[in-house]
């Protein structure tokens, strides 16, 4: 049984770009997973991916652009307000306006840019550039 499905799936990700593999299968699924891939996918990290359904369950086929560096969760989920975000902008990111923190708020999972413009902090729950 995994304790972090949501790190496993990205260190899966991170695994695959870093050898070079053009797709990796994700399993266990989750909401919190399919949209974080989306966010990534909407942000040019990840290519595609689609849902199939088999015997042991739904896994997700995610192909690679290579456009990762690095991908992981932020543990513990620290909770941050709006004007905060800068500070932890510093710490995951390599520089300024490179990368996506991606954050759980009362309107859903979005990017910390999202979050800022819409003026809601929320729980850190990952980065990736």
């Amino acid at each position: 049984m995994l304790n972090d499905p949501l790190a496993a799936a990205l260190a899966k990700i991170s695994n695959a770009e870093r050898v070079g593999k053009k797709e990796v299968v994700i399993s266990p699924v989750s909401k919190i997973i399919k949209k974080i891939l989306v966010l990534m996918n909407e942000h040019g990290y990840l290519g595609s991916f689609e849902e199939e359904v088999y015997d042991s369950g739904i896994v997700l086929k995610v192909n690679l652009i290579g456009n990762i560096n690095k991908c992981n969760v932020i543990k513990p989920r620290f909770s941050t307000k709006v004007n905060n975000f800068v500070k932890w902008e510093k710490r995951y990111l390599p520089a300024q306006d490179f990368g996506i923190i991606l954050v759980s708020t009362p309107n859903g999972i979005m990017t910390h840019n999202d979050a800022k413009k819409q003026s809601v902090g929320g729980k850190l729950l990952a980065y990736c550039y």
